[in-house]
């Protein structure tokens, strides 16, 4: 195992408990004790951390939006890049036959690893060095997305970009279904009759396909290009009395 002083520095916290830290990095495919029970602390007290910066951060978002807003933050795919970002990698204790497999890049351990490591802090410094660790991780990213889009799958997005515009809901229909039985592509057309748009979008079933991200692309790009051409299709303020006006005296002529 390499040396902790580069991740502790990474993380801004010293650990007083070093067997602690090699716990938090030792996977059951190793030896015993494993960090299976400091993964399990570890995910309540970052929960906890990241609801109360979600509270600070984000006022005026009411409960759905933070539960949305947390869920995405939490789940695996989230703790992954975190750990990919400081090199946990670096640290972890497998077994022969889980770093042959490539265990050190798989993103189920390293989420486990990342949790059983806030477990760590947690025990070895308390609830406030583990909330400034997490803080410190996740402030950045927090502040680089759209926390009001975060967590929502393209479908959702694309109902409610339309319904920002006052337009009619997709409809979806299933027009191709490939592959054997056990290995199908779903191919599903989302039709926007009022921007004249048929998206395709595939995946492994029919709910995947419909929130294939390409018809939400098609739709912002569309509305984007409609002011342009409203804009050249009216007619300017001085050209509307005079058009008015022209038409007033062709009805008394006649």
């Amino acid at each position: 195992m390499n040396s902790p002083t580069e991740l502790e520095r990474r993380l801004g916290y010293e650990f007083r408990d070093q067997a602690l830290l090699r716990l938090a990095f030792t996977h059951r495919s190793h030896s015993l004790p494993h960090n299976e029970r400091l993964e399990f602390l570890g995910d309540s007290v970052l929960n906890l951390a990241v609801s109360g910066l979600l509270y600070r951060e984000l006022e005026g978002y009411a409960e759905g939006d933070l539960s949305r807003v947390r869920s995405s933050l939490v789940r695996q795919g989230a703790l992954h890049d975190i750990a990919q970002s400081i090199a946990l990698h670096e640290n972890l204790l497998l077994g022969e036959g889980e770093l042959r497999s490539g265990g050190l890049r798989r993103p189920s351990i390293l989420a486990d690893a990342l949790e059983a490591l806030i477990g760590a802090i947690y025990l070895d410094g308390g609830y406030l060095e583990a909330q400034k660790v997490v803080e410190s991780l996740y402030l950045p990213i927090l502040r680089q997305v759209d926390a009001a889009t975060l967590g929502k799958d393209a479908k959702t997005l694309l109902q409610e970009f339309l319904q920002g515009h006052a337009l009619p809901l997709p409809l979806y229909q299933v027009v191709a279904t490939l592959g054997a039985a056990h290995n199908q592509v779903f191919e599903v057309e989302c039709a926007v009759a009022k921007l004249s748009i048929a998206a395709l979008g595939s995946g492994a079933s029919r709910r995947a396909a419909e929130h294939d991200g390409t018809a939400l692309k098609a739709a912002q790009a569309a509305m984007t290009a409609v002011p342009a051409k409203r804009r050249r299709s009216k007619k300017s303020p001085a050209e509307a009395p005079q058009a008015q006006l022209e038409f007033s005296s062709a009805n008394k002529k006649s």
